[in-house]
């Protein structure tokens, strides 16, 4: 089995632009979250706080410089993420379509590097 990242961006095109659908989005995502937990193929995922309140640390040769705000400005951010642990790359593509589904967002899907 390997273990993936399903990444959801936000920003850009993407964006759920009513209260309604958003609504609808966490309870979409919340009964994928609960598929995926029974399945067993749920190891971990979260979503993530909005962008403009990340902090960035840099360390180079010792010095520390910590700044407010996202790394990369870009128009789509992170916005959430599942780890799951799946047979084959065909079956975390299928489960990434639902996923997308389920948010309403684009999900970018990577395997983990073997160790």
């Amino acid at each position: 089995m390997t273990q993936y990242l399903l990444a959801v961006h936000f920003g850009g095109d993407s964006i759920v632009y009513t209260p309604e659908q958003q609504e609808q989005a966490f309870a979409q995502t919340g009964a994928f979250n609960d598929e995926l937990q029974a399945s067993g193929s749920w190891v971990f995922g979260g979503g993530l706080q909005d962008p403009a309140i990340a902090t960035v640390v840099r360390n180079r040769a010792g010095e520390v410089v910590i700044t407010d705000g996202p790394f990369a400005e870009t128009k789509e951010q992170l916005g959430g993420f599942w780890i799951v642990e799946l047979p084959d790359l065909d079956a975390a593509l299928a489960l990434a379509a639902k996923a997308s589904a389920a948010c309403m967002q684009p999900v970018e899907v990577r395997p983990f590097q073997e160790n």
